[in-house]
């Protein structure tokens, strides 16, 4: 399953309108994972797959998107991204969480349990 890639438009309509309101709103139904890569980042390849892997056997539970940090340079702005990749875990209710490096599966695993609540 191919992951859905944000632009600044879809990610104001879909995760966070910071145009609008300086205080984090989450506008998503369901948990969601951003990952900012850019296509010359090594370590950005080897987690690709593993968002992949995850999103198929989380389904409908989480959402995996992805951001070109090159080509969307306002989004990595907003959220101070330094370094990639750097991993947006967003709970449904709470505040998002940054990671940032290539982390194995596992890690993710536990991440998606233990700060965005979900479950296979």
């Amino acid at each position: 399953m191919k992951l859905e890639h944000l632009t600044n438009e879809t990610f104001k309509e879909k995760i966070f309108n910071y145009e609008a309101s300086k205080d984090w709103k989450f506008e998503g139904k369901i948990p969601a994972i951003i990952d900012f890569y850019a296509d010359w980042c090594a370590p950005c390849k080897t987690v690709a797959p593993i968002l992949e892997e995850l999103k198929d056997e989380y389904g409908d539970k989480l959402d995996i998107f992805k951001v070109n940090t090159e080509e969307q340079r306002e989004l990595a702005s907003v959220f101070g991204v330094q370094s990639i990749p750097s991993l947006l875990f967003i709970p449904k209710e709470g505040q998002p969480q940054m990671a940032m490096g290539a982390l194995p599966k596992e890690t993710f695993k536990q991440a998606i349990s233990e700060v965005l609540s979900v479950t296979e």
